[in-house]
């Protein structure tokens, strides 16, 4: 079995995002970009499904400019057999990751598809979602744990009333969850030889995706900032503050 993994590039978690003067988007000049978090984990668990040699392959898969390569090239340092590049410079909605996914894994004849439950950037927590309706095959979202038996999965997902265990046939769709697994270190062995590893470019065309976006971007502004706190002496000026806030009577 081919496992398919989507990742995407993202400004890295640790980074402080800033917001263009002129309102039109993100500012990334400069910035470090790393794999969305969530997709390392997809990733992780990818790999350890292979390393129980209950799949044969792991294919990291991501759309986007020639930059995302360095991504790729990070999935192929973690363990990952293969990547591809979807070449694509202009924003794409989850929509058109998904068909693009897709047609990677009929290519590919993929067994199972694992994503991240959401990126870091847009939040938008889709794209599995809609992949699992253009393929056609059983999803389970926010997986915190997965083991695979034959021809099923049995996937655990945390829900507000406490964890739900489903079991679904193969092939599926699983996003995971940030509690499914901590991704590994990379050592620089496996980044030496990552860069041997082969890493295919095509783009939409290619491969028959018309990604042509649905939505347009306003606007993009900041958070209002906060006001600054203050520090009191004691409980009794902590009380007077309060009630003259009008929180407390």
């Amino acid at each position: 079995m081919k496992i398919l993994v989507g990742i995407k590039r993202v400004v890295d978690y640790n980074v402080r995002v800033r917001v263009k003067p002129d309102g039109s988007g993100v500012a990334l000049d400069g910035v470090k970009m790393s794999i969305n978090p969530f997709d390392e984990i997809a990733l992780e668990e990818a790999l350890r499904i292979r390393e129980r040699n209950q799949a044969t392959e792991v294919i990291v898969v991501a759309v986007g400019p020639e930059e995302v390569q360095t991504q790729l090239r990070s999935a192929l340092a973690m363990g990952a057999d293969r990547a591809i590049l979807v070449k694509c410079d202009q924003p794409i909605e989850p929509q058109g990751v998904a068909r693009a996914l897709l047609a990677v894994i009929r290519q590919e004849q993929i067994g199972l598809a694992i994503l991240g439950k959401q990126a870091i950037d847009d939040d938008a927590g889709q794209t599995g979602q809609m992949l699992a309706a253009l393929w056609e095959r059983p999803q389970v979202t926010f997986a915190s744990k997965l083991e695979l038996q034959a021809e099923k999965a049995q996937v655990t997902r945390e829900v507000d009333s406490g964890l739900e265990t489903l079991s679904i046939d193969l092939p599926a769709v699983i996003t995971t969850d940030l509690r499914l697994n901590e991704p590994r270190y990379i050592k620089l062995p496996d980044i030496m030889k990552a860069k041997k590893k082969p890493l295919a470019v095509t783009d939409l065309a290619a491969l028959g995706v018309n990604a042509m976006p649905q939505f347009r971007v306003v606007k993009t502004e900041p958070p209002v900032p906060r006001a600054r706190g203050i520090m009191v002496k004691d409980v009794p000026e902590l009380v007077a503050e309060l009630r003259k806030r009008g929180v407390v009577s």
